[in-house]
Formats: C-alpha cells, structure tokens, sequence
C-alpha cells in the first residue's frame, strides 16, 4: 500500500457488511449532514415517478448557479454496494466536477437492496435519465449531450444503464465515467483475493453486496440481463468510457477485464490504474496528490467525452 494511504487506512478501521449491521450503518449515513452549497452551484432536490409509476425517486441537481445556456448534464449514480448511500455522500465531488466543467449533474437516489433487489435500481435510473432528457429545456440540460456515471455500485450502475439505453434506443449516452466500478459478481467467486489492504469493501462485504441485489443469484448462470454488466457478451457500440481503479481494489481484476473487452469490441476506454491504492482512497484527504491527480484524469476525461 502507498505510504500516503497509510493514514487514512488508520482513519477507517475494517468494516464487513451484513444483514446484522446494515441497519445501524444506514442510520450513521442517515445521519452526516450535507456540506454547504458553495455560492457559484446551485442544488436542488427534487421527486419523480419512476417510468412504471411505482416509486417516487429522488434527484439531486447540481448546476452552476448562474447558468444561462444549455449545458451537457451528468446521471450519476453513488456507490455503496447496491446496498447503502446516498447522493448527499457525493456532494463534494459532484460540486467540484459542476465548477470546473461547467455542467450539470442529476444523482439519482435509486432504491437499495436487499429490500429492493435488482432491478429496481436500475429501474429508478433509467427513469432519471429519460427524465433529464424530456425535461432538458426547462432546467438547461443539452439533451445531446448526456453522460452517465458514478462510483463503487454507481459504476456499476452506469455501466448496466449505459447496456440498457444502447439496446432501448431511446436515449443515448455520449459517455460513461466509471469509478472503480462494480461490475462482476463472479468476483465473490475468487479465492485468490487478499482484501487485508483494502478496509473499505472485503470479499465478504462484496459476497453480502451482490447477494442482496441478485437475490442470492450471485455466481450462478441464471443471473437477469443488465443485472450484472460484465456478463454482457458483446460491448461493441457502446458510448466511450473512463475506468479507474486501484491495484488492491477488490474490483481491481474484474475493472482491469471490462476496459480490456470495451477496446477489444472498438469502444474507446480511458483506463488510470492505481498502484498502491484501495477500493474508495479517494475520499479521505482531498489533499493527496494521489487524489488530485485521480480527480484530474476524470475532468479531463469528462472534458474530453461530454463537454467537448
């Protein structure tokens, strides 16, 4: 592990996730207050139906606060193992790609499992997407212009949603930014993974992950499409996309895969490899250069593929 990760390592004792302690760590996120909103961004909540009408879902919309003209809009979607968060989690990332680039982000609050298994995340997702399109002239959104992203689970559920528009034709993402992304539940499978250097997300928290949103399914042929996106067989004209992901993530391999099959089908894919660093380094000490340097790649990749 990178000596600069050391500390913060120390700041997050290891943590396994399971039906025994979910509720008290949803109720520790429950209760961290949202950081202010700087003067420059506006962030609004707002509620929707989902397409199917059976849920009301929660959007978190940030946009310069003095926009004047249309402007290309990020669906982001928080991590969190498909079983915890939610979008406040992510302000400050969310407020710094808004002022740096100048677009606007709809994070969707997307129903977790185990009480909601798949797919009604993805379902809640999909919703806010074709609701960012249909609404794009009211709030200022280039409706040609939309990508989809998010981090841990959220990358995970980008990278489905970005499988799911493609086959659905009705909206197309441009691109997709995907944060050490989770992406494949054969993982759990593995027994060659040491997690002792990654606090965050183990290969038992990983195992209790994707057996609430697959309902047990997890590492079994008879997984639904677009609950897992690296069980996708062809990737070919899918919209470009950025991997990034440190080398003792536990998804570091199954990250590694996904980029490799997204060139190989000709999908253009920006990967930034970490060495040294753990699944969710990047949230501890902004001031690490190691951060700096993995928020730069992903606003210049943003700059690249939406913003143009």
């Amino acid at each position: 592990m990178r000596p600069d990760l050391q500390v913060a390592v120390k700041m997050s004792p290891s943590l396994h996730y399971s039906s025994k302690n979910l509720w008290l760590i949803r109720l520790l996120i429950s209760l961290i207050p949202a950081p202010k909103a700087p003067k420059d961004v506006s962030i609004k909540n707002i509620k929707i139906d989902n397409k199917g009408g059976s849920a009301s879902i929660r959007l978190r919309i940030y946009q310069p606060a003095n926009h004047t003209s249309a402007a290309p809009v990020l669906i982001w979607m928080h991590g969190g193992g498909y079983i915890i968060g939610k979008p406040e989690m992510e302000d400050t990332l969310c407020i710094q790609f808004v002022r740096e680039l100048g677009i606007s982000i709809v994070s969707v609050d997307y129903r977790l499992a185990p009480k909601h298994p798949f797919p009604a995340g993805l379902d809640d997702c999909y919703s806010a997407l074709m609701w960012a399109k249909h609404n794009s002239k009211q709030l200022g959104f280039d409706a040609t212009r939309i990508a989809v992203g998010g981090t841990s689970a959220g990358g995970g559920l980008a990278a489905a949603l970005t499988q799911l528009a493609y086959d659905r034709k009705e909206v197309s993402p441009i691109f997709q930014l995907l944060t050490y992304p989770m992406l494949d539940d054969r993982t759990v499978l593995r027994t060659d993974i040491d997690d002792s250097n990654s606090p965050t997300w183990s290969q038992k928290s990983n195992r209790f992950g994707w057996e609430s949103y697959l309902a047990k399914k997890y590492g079994s042929d008879e997984i639904p499409t677009y609950s897992v996106p690296a069980r996708r067989e062809d990737l070919s004209g899918l919209p470009p996309a950025w991997i990034g992901v440190g080398t003792l993530d536990v998804f570091y391999k199954e990250d590694m895969a996904y980029a490799q099959r997204l060139k190989e089908a000709g999908v253009a894919c920006d990967l930034n490899i970490v060495e040294g660093a753990f699944h969710g380094f990047d949230v501890f000490d902004p001031q690490l250069s190691i951060v700096q340097e993995f928020r730069k790649s992903q606003i210049a990749a943003l700059r690249k593929y939406l913003v143009g």
